[in-house]
């Protein structure tokens, strides 16, 4: 979150996915203004995870960085461009079984 914050990334996001799914423990979502902060961010996210965690975390969607994943085992960092982020919208489909059960309790 600090790389991303120090990247100077948009309305970043993370959500608890422990118990949800075992892909990660964590999924970060954040934007850049541009393909080209997108892809710097995701190369500095990747040597520091790599320097500090001494992890080698998987990258996907680089050469366009409209898009780009990022796997480092416990946490999945997504970053996008604006446009690219609101038409995926990942935080409804994330948040979605939240809201259910929170009315489902209020009931």
């Amino acid at each position: 979150m600090k790389s991303l914050d120090d990247d100077q990334a948009v309305e970043t996001i993370s959500i608890p996915l422990a118990g949800k799914s075992s892909i990660a423990d964590h999924m970060v979502i954040a934007s850049g203004r541009s393909s080209r902060q997108v892809a710097s961010m995701a190369t500095k996210l990747a040597a520091k995870i790599k320097e500090e965690f001494g992890k080698v975390a998987r990258i996907e969607g680089l050469p366009v960085a409209d898009w780009v994943l990022i796997d480092a085992d416990d946490v999945i960092v997504h970053l996008f461009r604006p446009e690219v982020r609101s038409f995926y919208n990942l935080e409804r489909m994330w948040a979605f079984g939240d809201e259910q059960d929170a009315k489902a309790g209020a009931a």
